[in-house]
């Protein structure tokens, strides 16, 4: 498998990669018959990155984030109407119900059970697609942006940089804010991308003193409509 393979199945898996092993171990073995490196300094420092921050904050992934949103708007509010129209129903029925008689409200049940499993199934293909969809997102910009990691990490003389995207697999307790480096990989990315000039990463807020922060995980997904109404 290539490298690049392995690095969107990385991305894929949770976007946890720690740099300082396989393609990018500083000073790994030279194949077999290949000059000798010149000896230089040895990478001593230890760098934490947000990976899937710097995607959502990098100027490339914001518009698309942003064309994702507006892709997926006119399902977010056919689902809202369909939500309504269950709901609507169900308060009709509770109000009616000591009027009905037996037949009525088994018919009346039975159609708020129908729209409500058709509700249901609208719902969760728009969320699947929608998850489907952000992943692309994140794969294609995270494939690029460990590119750009590599070649920041290796000029500034990172021996190791975590990833602290995914807490369970990468537990990063506690680092130093000097040892943060999810801006200036976002900047580093906004550099090399054809949307970098046009909107600039904005600074993460500062938090405490000398800590790692730990943003959201992923970028922002379209609210979900109204809880999934109950059967009566």
């Amino acid at each position: 498998m290539s490298m690049t393979k392995l690095r969107i199945l990385a991305l894929g898996l949770g976007l946890s990669m720690a740099f300082g092993t396989g393609a990018f171990a500083q000073g790994a073995a030279a194949p077999a018959g290949a000059p000798a490196a010149t000896a230089g300094p040895v990478p001593t420092k230890i760098g934490v990155v947000n990976i899937q921050q710097a995607i959502s904050e990098s100027a490339e992934g914001k518009k698309d984030i942003d064309v994702l949103q507006k892709r997926f708007d006119p399902k977010q509010a056919e689902l809202k109407g369909l939500s309504d129209e269950v709901e609507n129903l169900k308060k009709q029925y509770q109000a009616q119900a000591d009027k009905l008689s037996d037949e009525e409200k088994s018919s009346r049940a039975k159609a708020i059970d129908t729209k409500q499993k058709s509700f249901q199934r609208n719902l969760e293909d728009a969320q699947a697609e929608f998850q489907q969809a952000q992943q692309d997102v994140i794969n294609r910009i995270g494939a690029k942006m460990l590119t750009v990691l590599e070649k920041y990490a290796s000029a500034n003389g990172y021996a190791v940089v975590l990833d602290v995207s995914n807490p369970q697999t990468s537990p990063v307790l506690w680092a130093t804010q000097g040892n943060v480096i999810t801006k200036e990989l976002v900047d580093a990315y906004n550099a090399e991308s054809p949307a970098g000039a046009a909107a600039p990463a904005a600074k993460p807020a500062a938090g405490a003193a000398g800590t790692a922060q730990r943003p959201a995980t992923t970028p922002a997904r379209p609210a979900a409509p109204s809880p999934t109404p109950k059967k009566p």
